[in-house]
């Protein structure tokens, strides 16, 4: 096998370089040395390396030619490496799916995997053909006795040569030299093949004939041909077959795969369509089981006052026959006609009894008829209490007549009573039956009847008779449904003929109509009139109106509400007023708990969403408020990150309405609703850190101070001030989330010595994990630290507000803490030696990476770190002492040090005009600021005069006028021009900011002593501070400055 591919190898090696196809050749060269091929290399080496054919004169004015451009070069190669990123992914993602599709493949192809096996030898044995085509070609040029030159290679039999060789360049992986042979070959394209007579089966009886043709040596050569194409065309015939029988599979395979996906997809969505009915069909049944449990039991109620109503019947009969019996006194004053009424009455209660009896009977199968029949039953209910009433005032109200003297008044009540209760049975039905028992007792005592009653019996009774029969007249249930429909109606209409003031009076009215109307297009217009009513309601009608929705909502349930008053919230949300949108702000988070939980975190929550970003400031406020309120109806903890998003969004609004509603609000709710508050102090110092890295430097050199220090805009500035507030009321929840996960048994309830000594010890143990403690030391201290280092020495708000939440982590964590934690890790920030003992071992090395490595590091430690360490952990209560000694430290002995640079001590002393923004510090300062004055050391005096410069606008008249003017005039009054000359631009400085009178002729006085001194250098000093204070001093030191200037001019 080897020979025969050495064979192969010599004859394209032979063929390239006898028709000149040298750069093919060359990268063959290249292919065949990378594979260790060196034996059939031989040839082209020699060829490559004799000089006859590459002169080296040649070779070295090609050699001279320009090179690539580096840059283009590195450019073209970062351009590959992503396209080969890309399609990495791509083949990752591909790789993904195919393993996916290979499980499934792998059991439906297995049946035709044997088929496969014969390919390779189909293969071998057309490449073998192919390399017999291209020997018999070849055998042909080199026939005995005829030399290359006289049988030159035919167009067509080139052309078939170059295709052989190129198949074997493929088959044998030199793809290279395959590509640099199609390149060089310009006049065929060697992917296809042309119909020639070497690419048809017969192609070797061709070249056969012509080989006889010319020798007489090629009876082999005949008897191979013949077995080649005989072998070649029946490989051929079964690989087409092969072939097509495998396509057509692959095919059956696709289209089954696409197959199970539909049905797949179709059986997904059939399953999520059953689950949602399900869900509906449980919720149907528990409203029906309720509804049946309120059916009942107002049934239950209706049976007891039926059981009412017998009693008193029971009771009416035995007054009509006691009446019956003290007939006999008035029997001479009552005509013939009379007993025959009384026989009708009892017939008529009879009748009556008849009518209960049967009620009874259908009120036994009324509970079990649904919902449907309610309305009818409680109507027919309605009709039988009427016609108790009617039964029994008319019982009474006859035999008052031949009785002795009655008021009339008390004959009319009780007709003027039935007359109401017609309308509303059920609520007058008490009043009646009062009237009816006062009546009763009026004919025992009466004695005899009034003979001046001018109304006789059958007026009495025709008056009764009417509502005898209920259904003659309206059902009490249709009237009001007829009101309600002539209620909404008449709204619409009667609504902008009303005073905007006085609109809110018609809501209940609306209400009324809205809840019982039984059409949904006039309840949605009602409701749309409901938030239309006011055109821009205040806030007392914006409550008045949602106090409405909520009663409303209270009633509707959740289907009602979501469908007729949420729409209405969604008409609003873009309205051109800012009172409706604030209107549907308000709704969100109040009609909350009237919806289901899926609303409050989908729709509802997309309504806040669009509130959030809008222009009016009261609107976004409104949303924070309640977005608050919403928190507690997510059924679940899905959207979190995307509430919390919103959260910083509207922490970072330009608005400080919005930012306080959403620290005092929507800040708590989160940590209460999402209790992911490890999650929030990660993103919280993400957000600080990432707006100042946005601002640009303030310089763009690299390498120095002013390029590590950021520019702040506004915007910036506000973003940062509300998150470090942020950052500051989460003080409390890290404390407690502290206390509740401290992992030692031993330790104290009490908040106050939780984090004593002894608890630090066991924690600088290491054995025990405490992430909530020990994030703030961790994390938080080191990313404040990272954001002092980018601020400006102008920004004295955010390192105040910096200094304000160290100071109130020393007084959550205690004094323990501050000072075995808080003050080592600062300390080692400026570049101080600290005590690391209470810190376990692997925390160390955190903490001295925080260290300044160079001098520009330690310039900005100073900068941005020390004013912190001196105001923030060393000036909490109790450590006054310690931040005397290292003021003192850092002042004194540092000052007398030499070799100190003048940025060095200015950087100084601006952290010590840092410490004085706090009054509490001052006397501590002035104390230190003394010690230097009567120093004999110059540069401390100077030091403090610079000191006392940088911290004039800090502190008030009284305190200037006991220390500052003191400590300068004393400085005055130095030998030293450098001292005096420091003490005059001091002098300067308290001129240009007191104008108080007493303050301001000490000045002067001392000015003067200045200029007497008649030295030129402290002259040009006083000039010069003079000129300085002259915009903003008093009219009198004004005036003296002013004839200064003449008498130095004179």
């Amino acid at each position: 096998m080897d020979v025969e591919r050495s064979s192969r190898c010599n004859f394209v090696v032979n063929f390239l370089l006898e028709e000149n196809y040298l750069l093919t050749a060359f990268e063959l060269l290249h292919e065949l040395l990378e594979e260790g091929r060196d034996a059939q290399a031989i040839r082209l080496k020699e060829f490559f390396s004799d000089p006859s054919h590459f002169p080296v004169d040649q070779i070295s004015r090609y050699s001279s030619l320009g090179v690539a451009d580096p840059q283009s070069l590195l450019e073209e190669k970062e351009a590959i490496e992503e396209k080969l990123t890309l399609r990495d992914y791509e083949l990752r993602l591909a790789q993904e799916d195919v393993t996916k599709l290979k499980t499934e493949l792998q059991m439906k192809s297995a049946f035709y995997l044997d088929k496969l096996s014969g390919i390779d030898a189909s293969i071998s044995v057309a490449v073998a053909f192919l390399w017999q085509l291209f020997s018999i070609i070849n055998g042909l040029r080199r026939i005995p006795g005829r030399k290359y030159g006289d049988c030159p290679l035919k167009a067509n039999e080139r052309k078939d040569l170059n295709f052989a060789v190129k198949e074997y360049l493929l088959i044998g992986g030199y793809r290279l030299t395959a590509m640099t042979f199609c390149e060089e070959i310009t006049d065929q394209n060697l992917d296809v093949w042309e119909n020639s007579p070497a690419s048809v089966p017969d192609a070797l009886r061709h070249y056969y004939y012509q080989y006889l043709s010319s020798s007489s040596d090629a009876a082999e050569i005949q008897l191979a041909s013949v077995n080649i194409s005989l072998a070649f065309k029946m490989e051929k015939i079964s690989l087409i077959r092969e072939n097509e029988s495998l396509q057509k599979a692959n095919d059956r395979l696709k289209y089954e795969k696409e197959l199970l996906m539909k049905n797949k997809n179709l059986a997904e969505g059939q399953i999520n369509a059953l689950t949602k009915s399900l869900a509906t069909t449980h919720k149907d049944l528990k409203d029906k089981k309720n509804q049946i449990q309120d059916v009942k039991h107002a049934w239950e109620q209706q049976r007891k006052e039926l059981n009412d109503r017998r009693d008193e019947i029971a009771s009416l009969k035995k007054h009509v026959d006691i009446s019956g019996s003290v007939q006999d006194p008035v029997s001479n004053s009552v005509d013939f006609a009379q007993p025959q009424t009384f026989e009708n009455y009892k017939e008529e209660i009879k009748s009556l009894q008849k009518e209960i009896e049967r009620l009874n009977a259908e009120e036994r199968n009324i509970p079990n008829k649904g919902d449907s029949s309610r309305a009818e039953n409680e109507s027919t209910y309605t009709e039988e209490k009427v016609v108790e009433m009617d039964e029994n005032k008319t019982l009474i109200t006859h035999p008052m007549e031949p009785a002795g003297p009655v008021d009339s008044n008390v004959l009319s009540a009780p007709v003027q009573t039935f007359d109401n209760s017609t309308h509303n049975p059920e609520e007058k039905l008490a009043e009646p039956v009062m009237n009816l028992s006062n009546s009763n007792d009026v004919f025992p005592s009466g004695g005899t009847l009034s003979q001046q009653n001018e109304k006789p019996p059958s007026e009495y009774i025709g008056l009764h008779s009417k509502p005898e029969n209920p259904s003659s007249g309206p059902a009490p249930e249709n009237m009001g449904l007829g009101t309600i429909q002539i209620l909404a109606d008449a709204l619409p209409k009667i609504v902008p003929y009303v005073l905007i003031n006085h609109r809110e009076e018609l809501i209940p009215l609306i209400m009324c109509a809205i809840e019982r109307h039984p059409d949904n297009a006039t309840r949605d217009s009602l409701t749309h009139t409901l938030f239309n009513l006011i055109k821009r309601p205040d806030e007392q009608q914006r409550r008045i109106i949602m106090d409405a929705c909520v009663s409303l909502a209270k009633n509707f349930g959740e289907v009602r509400t979501e469908t007729e008053i949420l729409p209405q919230c969604w008409e609003q949300i873009n309205h051109m007023y800012e009172e409706r949108r604030l209107l549907v702000a308000q709704s969100c988070g109040e009609l909350a708990e009237f919806v289901r939980s899926e609303i409050c975190d989908s729709l509802i929550l997309s309504i806040i969403q669009q509130l959030i970003e809008d222009p009016a400031t009261v609107v976004r406020e409104a949303a924070a408020h309640n977005l608050a309120l919403l928190l507690p109806h997510f059924p679940h903890m899905d959207k979190y990150f995307k509430v919390e998003e919103l959260m910083f969004q509207l922490a970072c609004d330009p608005s400080g309405v919005v930012v306080e509603t959403t620290l005092k609000e929507l800040l708590p709710a989160i940590i209460n609703w999402g209790n992911k508050l490890d999650h929030i102090l990660r993103v919280l110092i993400s957000h600080i850190l990432a707006s100042a890295e946005r601002c640009p430097p303030l310089s763009g050199v690299e390498g120095s101070v002013e390029s590590h220090l950021r520019a702040l805009g506004e915007e910036d500035r506000w973003n940062l001030d509300v998150l470090l507030r942020i950052l500051a009321d989460l003080i409390p929840y890290v404390h407690q989330k502290a206390i509740e996960t401290c992992p030692f048994s031993s330790v104290s309830e009490s908040n106050g010595t939780i984090f004593s000594i002894s608890v630090l010890g066991l924690y600088a143990g290491g054995h025990v994990e405490w992430p909530a403690f020990e994030w703030m030391h961790a994390d938080c201290f080191s990313g404040l630290i990272q954001l002092a280092c980018m601020l400006p020495q102008k920004e004295d708000s955010l390192r105040n507000r910096t200094t304000n939440f160290l100071l109130a982590v020393s007084e959550h964590f205690g004094e323990s803490y501050s000072k075995h934690v808080m003050v080592p890790i600062f300390m080692v920030a400026v570049g101080d030696a600290a005590d690391l003992t209470f810190f376990p071992p692997y925390i160390h090395s955190r903490i001295e990476g925080l260290k300044p490595r160079t001098d520009v590091a330690q310039r900005l430690a100073i900068l941005g770190i020390l004013p912190l360490l001196l105001a923030g952990v060393l000036g909490c209560p109790g450590k006054h002492e310690q931040l005397a000694d290292y003021l003192r430290k850092l002042l004194v002995e540092g000052a007398a040090k030499e070799n100190q640079s003048t940025t060095h001590n200015n950087d100084i002393v601006n952290a010590v005009r840092f410490l004085c923004t706090f009054e509490e510090h001052h006397s501590l300062i002035f104390d230190i600021l003394w010690e230097m004055v009567v120093s004999s050391n110059i540069e401390l005096k100077i030091s403090a005069a610079n000191i006392l410069k940088a911290i004039v606008t800090y502190v008030s008249t009284k305190v200037a006028s006991a220390h500052v003017l003191p400590a300068l005039i004393t400085l005055g009054s130095d030998q030293s021009v450098n001292v005096k000359n420091a003490s005059i631009d001091a002098l300067g400085a308290v001129a240009q900011h007191f104008k108080n009178d007493m303050i301001v002729d000490k000045i002067r006085v001392q000015m003067d002593a200045f200029l007497e001194d008649g030295s030129h250098e402290t002259t040009m000093a006083v000039v010069r501070s003079l000129v300085a204070a002259v915009p903003n001093t008093t009219e009198r030191f004004r005036d003296y400055i002013l004839e200064f200037h003449v008498e130095i001019n004179s």
